[in-house]
Parts: structure tokens; sequence; C-alpha cells
């Protein structure tokens, strides 16, 4: 049994005035003696759950499971825990190792780790590792959104909602005329595109790995996103719709890239999410 580090247990009361159990800093990886770790909520009922596991943004070098390691900032992922626990979800939100000190693909494979750890585990925790939904902003959108293009039997998952999702580092490059501060530090590359590195880019996106055969994308973006263009989602969603997958898209009016106060902009947004949910996870809440 792997080893479970501080578990903190308390009982959160819902919108729908049931009860929810949070598990906190569960370790499900160990790398060079670095732990990494998630958090874990159960909702109230004897399961199975259909399970969501949030991965957070903050340009791979930020960030943290709790919702943000600088609340209300950019990368805070706070206002996804209660509608999915409301929805009736078990949900993991997990750390990865971050840029620089961790370059790629360090985050990338944690990702992958995590999503076998919560299929391994998920009976533990009332889910259903039938029924699992990766969710990921920005940088962490491109994490969830790569993760299930390149997937493997041990990291299938059944459903992906990125929100803002960067899924075409060339293009971005291109728009930004060299590479970001970001991308640098998660690729140790110098800022200028060159050949090679735009082809390293390219291999390295979301959009240049679609298939037929994939399961259902929702993609959620403002339209105002002065971060990640909101283009990176329309062409994203041609690309897969092309190739004959389901990807429907979420476009919030006027809103940037921030996730906290979309509500303001469209505010049953969180409803349309859990809606597409129940009509593309198989067996989904209801």
């Amino acid at each position: 049994m792997m080893r479970i580090a501080g578990i903190i247990l308390f009982i959160l009361a819902v919108s729908t005035g049931e009860a929810a159990q949070k598990f906190s800093d569960i370790e499900y990886r160990r790398v060079d003696g670095e732990s990494v770790r998630l958090d874990a909520m159960v909702p109230d009922g004897p399961g199975p759950f259909p399970i969501a596991i949030l991965i957070h943004g903050g340009g791979w070098s930020s960030g943290d499971k709790s919702g943000s390691n600088k609340p209300g900032d950019s990368a805070d992922i706070t206002s996804w825990f209660a509608p999915l626990t409301g929805a009736g979800f078990t949900w993991f939100s997990i750390n990865y190792r971050l840029a620089p000190k961790h370059p790629w693909p360090a985050g990338f494979s944690d990702v992958q780790e995590a999503i076998r750890w919560v299929k391994a585990h998920a009976a533990e925790y009332k889910g259903d590792p039938r029924r699992i939904a990766l969710f990921g902003h920005s940088a962490g959108g491109h994490l969830a959104c790569l993760a299930r293009v390149l997937a493997g039997p041990d990291t299938r998952v059944q459903a992906v909602v990125g929100f803002a999702a960067v899924t075409d580092l060339e293009a971005d490059t291109m728009f930004r005329g060299g590479l970001s501060t970001s991308l640098q530090n998660l690729l140790s590359l110098p800022k200028t595109a060159t050949p090679g590195v735009l082809a390293r880019l390219r291999e390295l996106s979301p959009i240049a790995h679609v298939a037929p055969g994939l399961p259902p994308f929702l993609l959620v973006h403002g339209d105002a996103d002065k971060t990640v263009p909101y283009a990176q989602s329309l062409a994203f969603q041609q690309r897969l719709r092309e190739g004959g997958d389901v990807c429907d898209l979420i476009t919030i009016p006027g809103a940037p890239h921030r996730l906290i106060g979309w509500e303001t902009f469209l505010p049953h947004y969180p409803d349309l999410i859990v809606a597409w949910l129940r009509r593309e996870l198989p067996g989904g809440p209801q």
C-alpha cells in the first residue's frame, strides 16, 4: 500500500445540503526523494461516483492543488471545487513538479502517473475508474489535453475539459514573436524560434496528435483572454471535429484568462459544464 502522508479529514457542506469528505496531501508519487501529492474530495453517499482529476495552471512553473499558491491569481482553480462536489463527483486535485527546477517532461510524467494512481485507488475514494474526466486550466489544460491525445491503455480517460487550454505551442510562439518565458523555463530553450525549436513545440502540442477515436472534449474559454488566445480553442475544436471526434466549446463572453469571476460574465456556465458531463461521460451524474 502506498504511504499516505498527512491525511486531514473534514466535513464540507455543499450546496445540495449533503456532506463531503476531504483527504489532503496524499502522496501519489515519489521521485528522487521528492513527494508529489494530491487532495481528494469524496461526496456523501455509497458511490461509485464519476471522477474528475484537476490540473492547475500557472505556466508550468507555479500553482497548487489547493487552488493556487497565490489565491485569487490567474491560476486559481477553486471555482471548480464546489460545482464538482455538488454534482456528485469524486475529485482529485493534483500537484506536479514545476519548472524551471523540474524541466519537461517531469510535470507531464506526474500527470500520467496521477491518472494511473487514481485508477488504481478509485474504489478507496468511492470513485468509478471507468468514468474519469480530466480538468485543466491554461498550462494545466495543455497537460490534460496532451495526456489524453497521447494516452496508452493505462492512462486513458473518458472525457477532457480544457479551460483556456494551451493546445498549440507552435502557434502561441509565433503569436508572441518567440518563446514565452514560461516555455523557455519549461524546455530549457532560448527565446528564438528556430525551425528546430518549432518542430519541438509541434511535438509537444495536443493539436498535432489529434486522431479519430478520441473521447469527447469540452473547451471553455473567455473571448477576451489576452494570455492564451481564444483562437487556440477554436482551432483545436476544428481539428478534433475534422477527425470525427466530439468537441464542444463554451465561450465566456468578455472574460479574461483568470477563472475567478467568470460567473460575472456567464453566471450559469458551471451548470453547462455539469450538463455536458452528464451527457457525454458514460453513466455520468444524474
